[in-house]
């Protein structure tokens, strides 16, 4: 082929390439234009629904066209919302797009929401990917409140979570936990890595991550919102996210209804296995309320989301914050084996006796509360906060995470330190309102028990029969405590730990 033939070839084929490009610009100039329109009607519309009747409102920044104060929400809302905060005060009004919304910042502005005005504060607001992902809000967590909250949670709790029900599972926590013990050469090489987190467990990260995602359809009239959460990939990431919880969670159901019946659990002792209880409701066993298989899933859902994945994320923050604080890990290690003595590990016994750890555990959960913002609330009529009067249909976010760092409650508050638990009655049972790691009145985490006992007693494990190390070269200084996520929010940087045998 000559120079000339090249140089021809070149020529079509770049204005080939050109041709395509400028074809694929005049097919989006549309889209374009739809997405611009969209935007300026939901200004106009958002507009029409700010003008409110209310007055006394509570303060707020100013807000741009369209998004409200949305740009002022960055990657970590929680640390945003704080800052507002300190120059808008403890109750503070934005608008997140069209959506007036309340941020409370203050133990005083959280009772009110949370107790005083409960019953009216109390609904969740209808989110697109809670909808989703728990069957048209067939759960507990994220269903707006009604009947059906009430029942399935009586349901939750009473059948499920009860201290009885906890009582019913330390078997399992006890061979879990005796397995470590016996494969601790493996389990010290793995234990922290990339390698140790199942596609399980990541996909839980998923989902958790898909309910804290910034969803357009949430913010925006609904034909515009839903526009861009499809020219974003967020409508199909999510449908992704559901189709693989849909089929494990089937694969869950299937494999126990073809369980033989020898293998399966009596009747008496049936309530310790989740699956097999929500089975039986399933199939008419044990509720005269109408429980579908749909049902069962939403429950695993909030089972398996808000609790496997929050306590995982407080374990890690427990370890990181340990290890960087020697002189704590060496007292709450000697509580515990000295309590232990030649057992070798941790009994459900021996749990209510290990003070520090307790506190451990509660200054965890105040420095790193497994959900920051707490699950949105809203409010079904007018209510006042501490004196500044909040219209209806307001979405309501409790800012735990900055009433746990509040300088006017703790005394250095960014310190971890265990012992400002010691000898105080403050406890995370919804009663405290500047310490409220699972919220507090209608919806208070039903799996509050659950959780803390798990956490209590596989973290009093850990301490107890290892001893923890960092990997060679690698300081206390050096553990990097950036936090990521959406919902709940993790370690940024895996924590790499040597566990060797006491």
């Amino acid at each position: 082929m000559t120079m000339a033939h090249r140089s021809q070839q070149r020529y079509y084929s770049n204005r080939g390439n050109n041709f395509m490009e400028t074809l694929n610009l005049v097919a989006a100039v549309p889209l374009v234009f739809l997405l611009v329109l969209f935007l300026w009607s939901s200004w106009i519309w958002s507009r029409g629904r700010s003008r409110s009747s209310t007055v006394n409102l509570p303060p707020g920044p100013q807000r741009v066209p369209v998004l409200g104060n949305l740009h002022q929400i960055g990657a970590l809302p929680h640390r945003s919302l704080w800052a507002l905060a300190r120059r808008h005060g403890p109750v503070m009004m934005l608008r997140l797009g069209s959506v007036p919304t309340l941020v409370v910042s203050s133990p005083e502005a959280a009772r009110a929401v949370m107790k005083t005005h409960d019953v009216h504060c109390c609904t969740r607001p209808a989110l697109q990917g809670p909808r989703q992902l728990t069957y048209n809000f067939k759960d507990v967590a994220f269903a707006p409140y009604g009947d059906h909250v009430r029942e399935m949670r009586k349901l939750f709790i009473l059948e499920l979570l009860s201290m009885r029900r906890v009582q019913a599972t330390w078997d399992a926590r006890e061979a879990q936990c005796h397995g470590w013990h016996h494969r601790h050469s493996s389990f010290r090489e793995i234990y922290g890595t990339e390698q140790f987190k199942m596609p399980f467990l990541n996909m839980l990260r998923e989902a958790m991550d898909m309910l804290g995602s910034m969803c357009a359809e949430d913010f925006l009239p609904s034909m515009a919102g839903r526009l861009i959460d499809r020219l974003t990939g967020l409508v199909k990431r999510r449908e992704r996210i559901f189709r693989r919880l849909d089929a494990f969670f089937d694969s869950v159901i299937e494999d126990h209804l073809n369980l033989p019946s020898s293998k399966k659990v009596d009747k008496e002792n049936s309530q310790s296995n989740l699956v097999q209880a929500l089975v039986e409701l399933w199939l008419g066993n044990g509720s005269a309320m109408t429980f579908t298989r749909d049902h069962v899933k939403a429950m695993l859902f909030d089972t398996f989301v808000g609790g496997i994945n929050t306590t995982a994320v407080t374990m890690v923050w427990a370890m990181s914050e340990l290890i960087r604080h020697p002189r704590a890990l060496k007292s709450v290690q000697d509580e515990i084996r000295a309590v232990v003595g030649k057992k070798g590990r941790v009994t459900p016994d021996d749990v209510p006796k290990l003070k520090n750890l307790k506190m451990v555990v509660k200054e965890t959960l105040r420095l790193h509360p497994p959900l920051p913002l707490l699950l949105p609330r809203e409010t079904s009529k007018e209510v006042n906060v501490i004196g500044y009067n909040v219209p209806a249909n307001t979405r309501v976010i409790v800012n735990a995470w900055a009433i746990g760092r509040d300088r006017d409650i703790w005394e250095d508050p960014e310190k971890f330190d265990p012992e400002r638990f010691m000898g105080s009655a403050i406890d995370y049972n919804g009663a405290n309102f500047e310490f409220t790691p699972f919220g507090s009145g209608r919806r208070i985490c039903p799996g509050m028990a659950m959780a803390v006992t798990n956490i209590e007693f596989t973290l009093g494990n850990l301490l107890c029969c290892f001893d923890w190390e960092l990997p060679e070269g690698v300081r206390k200084e050096d553990i990097s405590m950036q936090e990521t996520g959406s919902l709940a929010f993790h370690k940024k940087t895996p924590l790499i730990l040597v566990p060797r045998t006491s």
